[in-house]
């Protein structure tokens, strides 16, 4: 792989258990003209997408709640993350996936989903890029407890929460998940951007 400034000269698989963690050298040239070499780790654990189900008449979305390792062993007391439901692709379409997920995750069977922007989530160290989603949910299309998939070993707490009430958990820390803060804040913009406008009285 390569291109007029970067080439990949060797690779090592340094894991392949969960999923691969490559060892890469490469060449760059630099914006001075010199021509550097480097090594760097890359984890590979696929691409994902991620999604924000949301009511506005009702003022509430839904998010999750599971134990997250590397957050316990990094300093989150309980391990416990507030998260939107997310998954990783394998190789399903991006919608189909966030479908899929959302039905295991939160138990809505919803209809219509929107993208509305893809990201690298932690491009220093981490291949994957992520899709994102919105989609509007009613009661009606609850179809199950949700919950995740016992095979998969997930446990999953599934949180309908005031909209605003989520916004205000950023500032707080109570979410910390950068997917999620992601799409709440895109959330926040949309609602305020189509909020009713009130002219002022002469």
């Amino acid at each position: 792989m390569q291109n007029s400034k970067f080439k990949i000269v060797a690779t090592e698989i340094l894991s392949s258990d969960w999923y691969t963690l490559r060892k890469i050298t490469y060449e760059y040239l630099q914006q001075d003209g010199a021509v550097k070499r480097v090594s760097r780790e890359a984890y590979d654990r696929g691409n994902g997408a991620t999604i924000l189900l949301y009511n506005m008449e009702l003022n509430k979305v839904i998010l999750t709640r599971q134990f997250r390792l590397p957050t316990f062993i990094n300093g989150n007391e309980s391990g416990m993350l507030i998260e939107s439901c997310a998954g990783l692709l394998d190789d399903d379409h991006p919608e189909d996936c966030i479908r899929k997920e959302t039905e295991e995750e939160t138990g809505y069977k919803i209809t219509d989903v929107e993208q509305i922007f893809e990201a690298y989530m932690s491009p220093g160290s981490v291949t994957e890029l992520v899709h994102f989603f919105i989609a509007a949910y009613s009661p009606g299309m609850k179809i199950s407890a949700g919950g995740g998939l016992s095979e998969e070993n997930e446990d999953i707490e599934v949180l309908e929460m005031d909209m605003d009430d989520a916004f205000n958990m950023i500032s707080t820390g109570e979410i910390k998940d950068g997917k999620t803060i992601m799409l709440l804040q895109y959330m926040q913009i949309r609602k305020m951007i189509k909020a009713p406008t009130h002219r002022l009285k002469a």
